[in-house]
C-alpha cells in the first residue's frame, strides 16, 4: 500500500475543514444556501492556501446528490454520493481542470470551450477550473471572453491564479474575485497539532512552531515540511532535529547577539558570529531570527501590556521582555533596519559570515555614545589666531614674515547654556621683533607659525568699502542718473560691460550735449562701452556725448542699490526677530536664527 503524503491526505473535503479562509468560506456558503450563484469565480492567493481545494469543494456543492440521491445545491456536500466521490478522485466527467501553465495557447482554450455547448452528463453543472490562469496568452484570453461573460446556465467557470496583476481587466470584470490570505503561524501551528495527533506522531510544540514559521503562510508547505521532519526525526519531532533540518539558528545565539549589541560588547558579537560559521548555520537565517525577535521587542517597548498576553504562548517571551527593557527603543529600531537591509548584502559579500559580522558591527559603529552631543553645547570653532602649524626652524627662515601665534583661552560653556553665534573678529597681524626673528632662527624644536586664512568671497570688497569710509552724498544729478540707469537695466537695452559702467559711475556734471561721468576703475573706461551707453541713452531721448574720468565715486546707482538692499535685509531680520511665534520658539525650544539664511521677499 503506497503512502499518501499529509498534504493530500488531509486536504479539506468540505468548507468546515477549511482553515484560515473564513471570509471566503462564509461568502460561498451564503451564496450556495440562498442560491445566488455567479457564473464565474476567481480565486487569488499565494501557493498552498487552498485555491484548488476551494474549487473542488465548490464543484461538489453544486453537484452533490445527497446520500439518498435526492439532494440539491448545498453548502455542506455529503462526500459519499457518486458525484462527491468522483470529484475527490478526479474522474468526474463534468468537472474539468485545465493547467494554464502547460496549456496556455488559444487551441487548448478553444478545445475546452467546445465542450461548453454540451449539457452535463452526470452532474447538475459543468465546472471548468483553469489553474494559473494568468499564464494564458492574450489570444487565449480573448477567445474565452464571450463565453465567460454569457455562459450557458449549466456552466460555471472557476479561475485560480497566484498573480492577479497579470490577468486582463476584461476577465476580472466578469468574475467574482476572492483573495485567499496567507495563514498566520498560529493557525498553521494549531492545524499541525491536530494532524499529528491524528497520525499519533509525538511532537514538541517548539518544533511545530519552527515548522509553522518556515511555511510562510502556506498550509501545503507546512504539511510537506512536517512530512520531511517526521522522516528526519524517525517518527518524532523534536526542536533540535527540526532546527537542524531547516537550518534555522537557535534563539540562544540570537539572544546572545542582541544582548551583546545592547551592551556594546563587540568581542562577544565576533565570537558568536564565528560560532555560527563553525556550526554551519545560515547567516540569512540568523538575520531573519533577529528581525523576528527585534520586532517583538519593539512591540513590547511600545505596548508593554503585550508581555502579559504573550507570556503563556511564547516560551521566549520572558527573554524577549528582558532584552526589550535593556535596549533603548531607538537602538531597537536601528538594529531592526540594519538586519532587514543586511539580508540583501549577504549575496554581495565574498563570505556571508563576514557580511553578517559587518552588519552586526555596524550598530556598534552607529551606537550613540554615553554623552550625547546636544544643540545646547555647540563646539566653538577655532579663531583664525588659534589655527597654527608647526614648521622646522630651517623652513621658518623662508617664511616671511613668521609670526608667533597668540594663544587665546578656550571658554568652556556651562552645561545647558548656549554660546551666541558671532562672527570672529578681525585680528591684527603684529610684526615680530628682531629678537623674535633671531630666536626663531637659532632656537631648537619647532616654531608656531600663524596660518593665513583666505577671506570669504566678497570680504575684500566690503573691506575696501569700509576703508573708503565715504558716506553717500545724494544730489539732484544722482537721483536723475539713478532713475535713468534703472530704466535702461529694466528695459535690458544695455549689455553686461555697458551695464557695469552705468551702475558703477557717478554723474558729475551734465551740459546740453555732453555729460561727465566718474568711475573708480580704469577698466570700466572703455570706448566701446561709452558708445553703447550713448546709443542706449539716445533711446530715452538723451542724445548726448559721454566723457568719463577716473576718481572717487560717492554716489552711484550700484551703491544706492546696495544700501537699499541692506536696508531691506535689516527690515526683514528685524521683522523675524520681533515675530511673536519666532520669539516663543526661541524661548521655549532654544531655537536660534542662523545668520545669513534670511532673505527679504
Amino acid at each position: 500500500m503506497s503512502y499518501l503524503v499529509l498534504a493530500r491526505k488531509y486536504r479539506p473535503r468540505n468548507f468546515e475543514e477549511m482553515v484560515g479562509q473564513e471570509h471566503v468560506v462564509q461568502a460561498l456558503s451564503n451564496a450556495l444556501t440562498t442560491q445566488r450563484l455567479h457564473h464565474a469565480y476567481l480565486f487569488t492567493g499565494t501557493r498552498g492556501v487552498g485555491k484548488t481545494t476551494v474549487s473542488r469543494i465548490l464543484a461538489k456543492s453544486l453537484n452533490c446528490q445527497g446520500p439518498d440521491g435526492q439532494g440539491g445545491i448545498t453548502a455542506t456536500p455529503c462526500g459519499v454520493c457518486q458525484a462527491c466521490r468522483d470529484i475527490d478522485s478526479g474522474r468526474f466527467v463534468d468537472y474539468t481542470e485545465l493547467d494554464a501553465a502547460s496549456n496556455r495557447g488559444v487551441d487548448e482554450v478553444q478545445s475546452l470551450l467546445e465542450q461548453a455547448v454540451y449539457k452535463p452528463v452526470q452532474g447538475r453543472f459543468k465546472v471548468f477550473m483553469i489553474d494559473e490562469v494568468h499564464m494564458l496568452t492574450n489570444t487565449a484570453f480573448n477567445a474565452m471572453l464571450k463565453t465567460l461573460e454569457e455562459p450557458p446556465e449549466y456552466l460555471k467557470f472557476v479561475l485560480a491564479t497566484t498573480d492577479p496583476q497579470k490577468v486582463p481587466v476584461t476577465v476580472l470584470s466578469r468574475c467574482l474575485q476572492f483573495n485567499l490570505r496567507p495563514m498566520a503561524p498560529e493557525t498553521v501551528l494549531e492545524h499541525l497539532t491536530q494532524v499529528l495527533q491524528t497520525e499519533q506522531v509525538p511532537a514538541e510544540v517548539q518544533a511545530l512552531r519552527l515548522l509553522a514559521r518556515a511555511a510562510r503562510g502556506s498550509m501545503r508547505d507546512a504539511l510537506s515540511l512536517t512530512d520531511q521532519a517526521i522522516a528526519f526525526g524517525n517518527g518524532t519531532l523534536v526542536e533540535a532535529g527540526v532546527r537542524q533540518m531547516l537550518g534555522t539558528v537557535d534563539r540562544g545565539h540570537v539572544f546572545r547577539l542582541i544582548d551583546a549589541l545592547a551592551a556594546g560588547d563587540g568581542k562577544t558579537v565576533v565570537e558568536t558570529s564565528e560560532t555560527l560559521r563553525r556550526d554551519g548555520l545560515s547567516a540569512a537565517s540568523t538575520l531573519e531570527e533577529m528581525t523576528t525577535v527585534l520586532q517583538a521587542m519593539a512591540v513590547l517597548q511600545a505596548v508593554p501590556a503585550r508581555a502579559d498576553l504573550a507570556g503563556g504562548t511564547d516560551p521566549d517571551a520572558a527573554e524577549t521582555a528582558r532584552l526589550a527593557a535593556s535596549m533603548p527603543p531607538d537602538e531597537t529600531q536601528l538594529l531592526y533596519s540594519l538586519c532587514l537591509h543586511g539580508r540583501g548584502e549577504l549575496g554581495l559579500a565574498p563570505d556571508e559570515y563576514a557580511a553578517l559580522t559587518m552588519v552586526l558591527l555596524r550598530l556598534l559603529a552607529f551606537k550613540p555614545s554615553g554623552e550625547k552631543k546636544t544643540l545646547n553645547e555647540p563646539v566653538r570653532p577655532a579663531l583664525p589666531a588659534e589655527r597654527t602649524v608647526a614648521v622646522a626652524p630651517q623652513a621658518a627662515e623662508s617664511v616671511a614674515p613668521p609670526v608667533v601665534a597668540a594663544t587665546a583661552p578656550v571658554i568652556q560653556p556651562p552645561p545647558g547654556h548656549r554660546l551666541p553665534v558671532v562672527e570672529p573678529p578681525a585680528l591684527a597681524q603684529p610684526r615680530p621683533s628682531a629678537a623674535t626673528m633671531e630666536a626663531a632662527r637659532a632656537g631648537p624644536g619647532v616654531v608656531a607659525m600663524q596660518v593665513r586664512v583666505q577671506p570669504p568671497p566678497g570680504a575684500r570688497d566690503m573691506a575696501s568699502d569700509k576703508a573708503a569710509g565715504t558716506p553717500l552724498v545724494t544730489s539732484e544729478d544722482g537721483d536723475f542718473w539713478h532713475d535713468t540707469v534703472m530704466q535702461l537695466v529694466v528695459a535690458e537695452t544695455i549689455g553686461a560691460l555697458t551695464r557695469e559702467l552705468a551702475l558703477q559711475s557717478q554723474l558729475v556734471a551734465r551740459d546740453v550735449d555732453q555729460w561727465l561721468l566718474r568711475v573708480e576703475r580704469e577698466s570700466l573706461n572703455q570706448a566701446a562701452s561709452r558708445e553703447k551707453l550713448q546709443v542706449a541713452l539716445a533711446t530715452l531721448g538723451h542724445g548726448v556725448r559721454l566723457a568719463v574720468e577716473v576718481g572717487n565715486v560717492v554716489d552711484s546707482p550700484a551703491r544706492r542699490n546696495k544700501l537699499a538692499a541692506e536696508a531691506r535685509q535689516r527690515a526683514a531680520e528685524e521683522a523675524i526677530r520681533n515675530d511673536p511665534l519666532v520669539q516663543s520658539m526661541m524661548r521655549d525650544f532654544d531655537a536660534r536664527i542662523v545668520p545669513g539664511t534670511l532673505r527679504p521677499a
